[in-house]
């Protein structure tokens, strides 16, 4: 693949382009003060090692290059560089603006405290390999209550804690005395629970304490929590399952509530005598979401269902099998198990764990911690007079979130400076401006001295945070040196996207001499032209070769049918949706033809199934839906359906003329298991799957999977044409024009090198 310009590249891709660019030895002579210097710029010998380390791999053969091999490209690329310096394309806005994008997002990268994200990621994950299930009573106070409001929650929750102490029942307090809107309900039980599913605060009692014990008063923002943890098991993993829902919630009447078990019976019935689960679940069940998917439902853990949902989904233990009906608040359910998956190991977890913990309620404890280390690293010198000035005017309205500091006051906020970092100064105006901008409404007995004074102290975090922020290329040599090669990169993109790869794509005639030269060198092997099909058996294998046997393909792959009342031929609005449907799949899929098949009753007129279908085309037609990707098909009466409703329907099938479509389609079915490859296939390739050299169809195992291959014909070697070796010829057209570049500039900057210190390289 010949190379085109890119706006962002780091060092190494920077050594890789230009690996194999030849270049005239460089000029040998000592010097006091550099290892290279080139025009007027001096590199140092730790410069030079850095960049050796990183990139001595830069090399086609994969061998470590030695700091004599590696010297030429480091020289190159500096030359390149200063080049582009001299143009002065790193003082345009757009380079400066470039830059700072990219040090915005490496900087996010190095203020995260690695070290405390990566114990709170083993921290969870060691508790999820454990559920708990705990009650407990709620206490409310707000985070930002008063200090006697908080101190009379912390009273009321000791007391109740010292009568469970001495034996009162938990459930019968929790009902009384909990400000958990569900212990009335409940008794305080909120079930099994494990890691991310509470309050990181209530989680980390939970886990520290044995079954049965009763917890010191613990806080969160909700309030003051007396919990009691009753018992604690194995993780049971993540379970999937696909279900059949008939609708009938805790409001429904009776009659509702009959009607709907009696449906849900009758569709268990329907499983017991043999039919299809997908046939079931497209007739019975009222989850419209998870019906267009046969019923399937997101792999799910404890405590992320309904626990009847839960504990019947955890109970099926064979893949496919199902259950009987269950009751949920929901509705009845009957659940199919689809898959099943024990805890995974820390190093698959690790990396969607270690983002978790930054995002839920564990980011507060990050966030402090962070704020007492960048205390610790800088100093902040705060000023208590200018303090007491401004705190005054955190009023009652800073509750309400609709708090404003401009008023009559006789104080220069822009003068009055509440503290200092090192030597920079943070004012109070900018202080103010900061809460008007960040402050949303708090709890009605949020006290406003308390709020105030937490949007202070998150103002100081804020700004020590963005003062490391500032500061990284002084204090983190890594971020120094990553920066240096970002804008190195930068420059040498610009340089190389004018110099070198937009006149390769743009010289044709440049690209037609340079083949004319080299013709020889741009050949087709010896190759078979055909169809390569895998699957992973045999079943699936010809269900596959079958498919692809007549265009356009047919899919396994339908879309809900539309039930008409008898004589009725219009859209109703139910139906719309069901279309609107249909439309998104064929937006979707550019290569998909839809079959419309259209049915009536013999008591209906002849006219009904094709007035059906033509509304229905109507529809698509106005969704910009061609007629060219429609196949029209009136059965009339014929074809009659055990199912008396079903005779007045119009049902659809996909038909594509992508093979890729059909491979798509089994792998929904599979797991990614099918392959479908057109084109030209190598000896070497056919070899490799168990084919012999010649035309036809043939079949062949291995690695667990099955394969047949249709070779159409079989094409001697050739030289390519032009056309055929055009990318070819752009990148070994790229590879000429930089030498000459190159060249040009080396004469410009010339190179010394203190042999002396290049010996000192360390290999």
């Amino acid at each position: 693949m010949f190379k085109i310009p890119f706006k962002f590249c780091l060092f190494v891709t920077f050594i890789a382009s230009s690996c194999k660019t030849s270049a005239p030895p460089a000029q040998v002579e000592q010097t006091a003060s550099a290892l290279v210097e080139i025009g007027n710029e001096k590199f140092s010998l730790e410069e030079y090692q850095e960049s050796y380390n990183k990139n001595k791999f830069a090399s086609d053969s994969g061998k470590a290059l030695t700091p004599e091999d590696y010297l030429p490209l480091y020289t190159d690329l500096k030359i390149k560089v200063l080049q582009a310096k001299e143009e002065g394309r790193d003082t345009t806005s757009d380079y400066k603006e470039e830059i700072n994008s990219y040090r915005d997002q490496l900087a996010k990268n190095h203020l995260v405290d690695k070290v405390q994200v990566d114990k709170l990621t083993e921290e969870a994950y060691n508790r999820l390999k454990h559920e708990l299930r705990a009650s407990h009573i709620l206490i409310k106070v707000s985070e930002d209550a008063s200090p006697a409001d908080t101190l009379e929650a912390y009273r009321a929750a000791t007391v109740l804690r010292g009568r469970l102490e001495e034996g009162s029942d938990f459930g019968d307090m929790a009902a009384k005395f909990s400000k958990d809107p569900q212990a009335r309900v409940t008794k305080g039980d909120l079930g099994y629970f494990t890691a991310f599913q509470t309050l990181y605060p209530f989680e980390t009692a939970a886990y520290s304490m044995p079954v049965g014990k009763i917890s010191q008063p613990v806080r969160t923002k909700s309030g003051y929590h007396i919990i009691k943890v009753t018992d604690k098991r194995t993780n049971r993993g993540m379970v999937q399952i696909a279900h059949i829902m008939v609708q009938a919630d805790t409001s429904a009447t009776a009659a509702k509530k009959e009607a709907a078990k009696l449906r849900i019976n009758e569709a268990y019935a329907k499983l017991q005598s043999g039919s299809e689960w997908a046939s079931v679940v497209e007739a019975y069940s009222d989850d419209k979401q998870s019906s267009k998917n046969n019923g399937l439902l997101p792999m799910f853990g404890t405590g992320q269902m309904v626990p009847e949902i839960e504990e019947t989904a955890f109970g099926l233990t064979k893949i496919n099998s199902y259950s009987k009906p269950v009751l949920t608040m929901y509705g009845w359910h009957i659940l199919k198990l689809v898959d099943k998956k024990s805890l995974e190991p820390y190093s698959v977890m690790a990396p969607a764990l270690s983002k978790k913990v930054v995002t839920d309620s564990r980011g507060k404890a990050l966030e402090q911690f962070n704020a007492k280390r960048l205390r610790e690293k800088y100093a902040v010198q705060e000023f208590a007079d200018q303090w007491n000035a401004v705190a005054i005017l955190g009023d009652s309205t800073i509750i309400t979130g609709k708090w404003d500091y401009m008023r009559a006051v006789s104080n220069d906020w822009a003068g009055s400076v509440l503290f200092k970092i090192d030597q920079s100064s943070y004012t109070a105006l900018s202080f103010l401006e900061y809460v008007k901008r960040k402050q949303q409404p708090r709890s009605k007995d949020a006290s406003p001295s308390i709020v105030f004074r937490r949007y202070y102290n998150e103002f100081i975090t804020e700004s020590l945070s963005n003062y490391e922020k500032e500061h990284l290329e002084e204090t983190s040599p890594a971020f120094r040196s990553l920066m240096n090669e970002i804008r190195e990169g930068v420059l040498l993109s610009q340089v190389m996207e004018e110099n070198v790869w937009q006149r390769s794509l743009s010289d044709s005639v440049g690209q037609k001499n340079l083949y004319d030269r080299y013709k020889d060198k741009y050949k087709f092997p010896e190759r078979a032209l055909g169809t390569m099909v895998s699957a992973p058996d045999t079943q699936t294998l010809n269900a596959v070769v079958k498919t692809l046997a007549v265009s356009p393909y047919k899919l396994e792959r339908k879309a809900k049918e539309l039930l008409f009342p008898v004589n009725v031929t219009e859209i109703s609005k139910e139906q719309s949706g069901i279309l609107s449907d249909l439309y998104i799949v064929m937006e979707k899929n550019p290569d998909y033809i839809v079959e419309i098949a259209g049915y009536r009753s013999a008591d209906e007129t002849e006219a009904t199934s094709a007035n059906r279908i033509r509304n229905v085309i109507k529809y698509l037609n106005a969704q910009n839906i061609p007629i060219l990707r429609i196949i029209e098909k009136d059965y009339g009466s014929f074809r009659q359906s055990a199912e008396s409703e079903r005779n007045h329907r119009v049902s659809f099938q996909f038909y594509s003329s992508s093979r890729k479509d059909v491979e798509r389609v089994y792998n929904s079915e599979t797991g990614g298991s099918v392959m479908i490859d057109d084109g030209y296939f190598s000896k070497e390739k056919l070899a490799a799957n168990g084919f012999k050299w010649q035309t036809g169809t043939q079949n062949s195992t291995g690695n667990n999977l099955v394969f047949w291959i249709d070779v159409k014909k079989i094409e001697p070697a050739r030289g390519k044409t032009f056309a055929e070796a055009r990318g070819s010829v752009i990148n070994d057209f790229q590879k000429e024009l930089e030498k000459q570049w190159v060249s040009g500039l080396q004469q410009k900057f010339p190179v010394k090198v203190n042999a002396t210190e290049l010996e000192k390289i360390k290999r």
